[in-house]
């Protein structure tokens, strides 16, 4: 496959996500979002692998800056502590790596927002499933369909694409409109 031919299946993915009925939920997760984070309110952020360096780009962008000078935002990203992550994992479970996060910053009002682009990470799964049983809405970035995530998400944003790569492209548009419009409406 040549370069040409890459970036030509990217724009069909990207084209499809337009108007696809669940990237144009993005805006439900916005006012969530707002919602939280102007209440006090936390927006926990939480993912593996790649998604968990997207969940730190979003958390980087909410409590740094995206665009406009403004204060910071309460946004914490469940996958960046490693002696969490791997002091958890290792005495207990890593399929409770971020339920046990939830437990800990989870604030009735808040947000969730997990990334997994099956929508089946057990973990991701088992930290919606805490922060239901708390009180906080949930948002879940996801590919096509949403996997486990379709029925445990308040907002199921999934990317029209089942190719990881694809739905991470898509992704990362998705959060970073949606870091341009919490920041658009908290900067006020």
């Amino acid at each position: 496959m040549s370069i040409a031919s890459y970036l030509e299946s990217s724009e069909r993915v990207l084209a499809a996500a337009r108007g696809h009925p669940g990237t144009l939920r993005a805006d439900e997760a916005v006012d969530l979002i707002v919602d939280a984070l102007a209440a006090g309110k936390p927006l926990l952020v939480c993912g593996n692998g790649g998604s968990a360096a997207d969940a730190m780009h979003i958390t980087g962008e909410l409590v740094g800056r995206f665009l406009k000078e403004r204060r910071a935002l309460n946004c914490i990203c469940l996958s960046s502590n490693p002696a969490v992550l791997t002091a958890w994992a290792n005495d207990y479970a890593f399929e409770t790596v971020f339920s046990r996060q939830v437990e800990a910053y989870g604030v009735a009002g808040g947000v969730l927002l997990g990334i997994s682009t099956s929508g089946n990470s057990k973990n991701v799964v088992q930290a919606f499933k805490t922060a239901r049983a708390i009180g906080l809405s949930t948002v879940a970035l996801t590919g096509e369909g949403g996997g486990a995530l379709a029925t445990a998400a308040d907002v199921l944003i999934d990317a029209p694409s089942r190719s990881t790569p694809f739905i991470q492209q898509v992704h990362i548009c998705l959060y970073h409109y949606i870091c341009q419009k919490v920041e658009e409406r908290l900067a006020r």
